[in-house]
């Protein structure tokens, strides 16, 4: 089956925009669901929220650009997925709007700040969770008829032994991530900085174990006759992951460099989602042995090619504009945070 070069162009343009969502809300994500764990008071956790307050709303906009580009390139499996998982995108969205007027309110409303703190954390755990679940089911399959509809149970289909693994995979990565970000930005010698230290070496060991096994019950029992056509593309994201996250662990260990294990972390984040994009190719949505409909791919899914030309010009001037904007950002707020 042959593809056109903007077909191919866009299926990986697509996962390149899900993995900077990934690697940037995830570890705002990561710090939110981390902050009972982490921060002992109120000076600690208004370090953890002041951490992610000039950047977390211009991560997201990544997940926006990911569905609007699927909307608009791939629209069968745009309506496939969010028709299917529409009760979970409903649940990650809540813990979107929780999480955002948690972090405007906690610093401002003194009185109810224990409850905007509890919304906050509630509000990065949702979708921290919910979207590995989601890419387990994409990959494992989900029932469809003839028109691409999902015909499976709502929400309590979608769990599974194997997709509650990979979102706890995608779990376990917003958390290291998210300890990581907080090494970065705590005060040098605090209690806060050093309960992230350890909690970022806890959460990448967990990663590590959750990838061998989700590897392991993906390959023998969920997709065992799936023949991946970017094979050696499949095997350097694998590779690139373990190396990745290895090193995040051995630099890390040391404590005196947060910077370079944070970026290790990134590069692992990047590559899982590259091993998924070659481990599917070219397929968006795989379809279940018992589905009417085929499974949603490039063949079936794709736009003309007169839209995608007009999609990567749009592309070629709004991404850079994208990040210059986080390059300004982050030159702005960088440096470590004080307590107050």
């Amino acid at each position: 089956m042959e593809f056109t070069v903007l077909q191919v162009l866009w299926y990986f343009l697509i996962f390149l925009l899900i993995a900077g969502y990934f690697v940037l809300d995830g570890f705002d994500l990561g710090a939110g669901v981390l902050m009972p764990f982490l921060a002992k008071n109120e000076e600690e956790r208004d370090i953890v929220r002041r951490s992610i307050g000039p950047v977390w709303d211009g991560n997201e906009v990544w997940l926006l650009t990911a569905g609007g580009a699927l909307f608009a390139a791939f629209a069968p499996a745009y309506a496939t997925t969010f028709s299917g998982f529409y009760l979970a995108i409903m649940l990650v969205l809540f813990g979107l709007i929780i999480r955002a007027v948690a972090i405007e309110y906690a610093h401002r409303d003194v009185k109810w700040r224990s409850f905007w703190n509890v919304l906050f954390v509630i509000g990065s755990l949702l979708p921290a969770l919910l979207f590995g679940v989601a890419v387990g089911n994409i990959y494992a399959g989900i029932p469809m008829d003839a028109g691409g509809n999902y015909t499976g149970v709502p929400l309590l289909g979608l769990v599974t032994p194997f997709t509650l693994l990979c979102g706890l995979l995608g779990l376990a990565m917003f958390c290291a991530a998210g300890a990581g970000w907080i090494c970065l930005k705590a005060p040098v010698g605090s209690d806060l900085r050093e309960r992230a230290l350890g909690m970022r070496r806890i959460m990448q060991v967990v990663a590590i174990v959750l990838f061998a096994a989700i590897s392991a019950f993906g390959h023998f029992l969920i997709q065992p006759d799936m023949v991946a056509s970017l094979g050696a593309l499949r095997w350097v994201c694998a590779i690139l992951f373990g190396v990745a996250m290895v090193a995040s662990l051995a630099i890390g260990a040391k404590g005196d460099n947060d910077i370079v294990p944070f970026i290790c972390q990134s590069v692992a984040a990047v590559a899982l989602v590259f091993l998924l994009a070659s481990s599917m190719f070219p397929n968006f949505v795989v379809a279940t042995p018992d589905s009417i409909g085929p499974a949603i791919s490039l063949a079936n899914a794709s736009a003309g090619d007169l839209t995608l030309a007009w999609m990567t010009g749009i592309a070629c001037i709004g991404v850079p504009l994208v990040l210059a904007y986080h390059v300004i950002v982050y030159r702005t707020f960088r440096g470590r945070l004080e307590f107050e």
